[in-house]
């Protein structure tokens, strides 16, 4: 018998008109999903699908009554301060589910030093 995971991952960008536009947030959403055992969706702010509440239904139906939400923005702004707790605090009541929101992922001192490397023609990372 197999359990429905509780937990789940859910990567929040802004969204765009140009469809095109999400293609390096799926990319990674993919690597993400590829390194752990709980499902990671994605979810946008405006303009695409889906958004956090129907990110956040799809999860609570497949039976995750958790979730981290990662801001996938490079600066806290209007929309992380103002918009986002808003949002998820609609989303959780809705769904009598427990997120929890870390910083933006442009906050983090990993990402800050990952594209100085990156900017500067250092590897992100070594092989040995």
């Amino acid at each position: 018998m197999t359990t429905k995971p509780t937990y789940a991952i859910v990567l929040f960008a802004h969204g765009s008109s140009d469809p095109t536009w999400a293609t390096p947030f799926e990319n990674i959403r993919a690597a993400v999903a590829s390194r752990v055992t709980v499902p990671v969706a994605l979810a946008y702010l405006e303009r695409m699908s889906p958004s956090l509440d129907e990110c956040i239904a799809q999860l609570k139906a497949s039976g995750s009554r958790e979730v981290t939400l990662i801001p996938v923005f490079l600066a806290v702004g209007g929309h992380m301060r103002n918009d986002l707790p808003a949002i998820v605090h609609e989303a959780a009541t809705k769904h009598d589910v427990r997120i929890v929101v870390r910083a933006t992922i442009g906050e983090s001192h990993e990402m800050i030093e990952a594209i100085a490397r990156w900017v500067t023609g250092q590897p992100v990372c070594e092989t040995a």
